[in-house]
């Protein structure tokens, strides 16, 4: 196997490359990397990475104001958060989702005031915990 498609297939390198990538304000291609990175996360049952990638990605299209996009990947975020018991995690999904919503002049809209009682309820539920 060659050396490209190994790091084509390891999550790290491209979790790594994504990183780099972000800083240089290359956002569209560190999306590319994070999600791929997710993707390969996910098959190997390291969730939390996977959840974490998703949400790299998602940062990526907030940076871009490509908004809509970053919306469905902290869903997707939160919803891998959520499954897995990550739940301040998912919460900090959420909380980008409402400033999606901000950024798109819809933070009165049903979705997002969905959103923010989400972000309550879980928020109460963990303050109960400790």
């Amino acid at each position: 196997m060659n050396l490209m498609s190994t790091e084509k297939e390891d999550p790290i390198i491209l979790h790594k490359q994504g990183n780099a990538l972000y800083e240089s304000g290359k956002f569209e291609e560190a999306a590319e990397n994070f999600l791929k990175s997710s993707e390969l996360y996910r098959k190997k049952n390291n969730f939390f990475d996977s959840s974490n990638m998703a949400y790299k990605a998602g940062e990526c299209h907030f940076m871009q104001k490509n908004y809509d996009s970053a919306i469905e990947l902290f869903e997707k975020s939160a919803e891998i958060s959520f499954q897995k018991g990550f739940d301040r995690f998912g919460v900090s999904a959420l909380e980008y989702i409402a400033d999606c919503y901000k950024g798109l002049n819809k933070e009165k809209s049903d979705e997002a005031i969905e959103i923010q009682k989400k972000i309550k309820e879980v928020k109460d539920k963990l303050s109960k915990q400790f």
